[in-house]
């Protein structure tokens, strides 16, 4: 059984280790080695501190949990680039590799959908790296390609994928 709840300044350090794991097994074929290994436990830490410290209705951190330990996470706010006819954006979401593919992010999905609706928000932008296999689970939820651009990691220089729902109502009947 599994629920969700509103990140805390404590769940810091999971979601730090969450971030880092996921991230390396999600682009360890896809990003070069010295690239991946500028992502550590210890920045990581530090970023979701200042995250979780300043959370406000716009911001948003959801994490997903069992009885035992936080599993995944989702977080977002207003759409960063200012480039795109949209007005949200998911920032970060991640699951730990033996909690993929069990329907978790599709229940983070939802919880953002529903969350970013309430604040007023009709749309929602997500980056993905060209050839992440996770672009599947957002083209399953019908969301759009809708921008390229080169992103740095590290040294190395890398594509990315905008992808968009126009309309949050629409992404939020896929669940129904």
């Amino acid at each position: 059984m599994y629920s969700i709840r509103r990140a805390v300044y404590e769940d810091a350090e999971t979601i730090a280790n969450i971030h880092v794991s996921s991230w390396k097994h999600t682009y360890k074929d896809l990003i070069d080695e010295k690239d991946i290994s500028n992502m550590t436990y210890e920045n990581r830490k530090i970023l979701w501190q200042a995250v979780l410290s300043v959370q406000n209705k716009e911001r948003c951190t959801f994490v997903i949990h069992n009885d035992k330990k936080i599993v995944g996470f989702i977080s977002g706010g207003p759409e960063r680039t200012k480039r795109f006819d949209f007005d949200a954006e998911i920032y970060n979401i991640y699951l730990l590799k033996e909690y993929q593919k069990q329907g978790l992010g599709a229940r983070l999905l939802k919880v953002f959908a529903d969350e970013m609706k309430n604040n007023g928000y009709e749309s929602i932008l997500v980056w993905i790296l060209k050839q992440n296999p996770s672009s599947r689970f957002y083209e399953r939820y019908q969301a759009q390609p809708v921008g390229i651009e080169q992103t740095s990691i590290g040294e190395g220089t890398y594509q990315e994928t905008a992808y968009g729902w126009q309309n949050i109502d629409e992404l939020l009947a896929l669940f129904k």
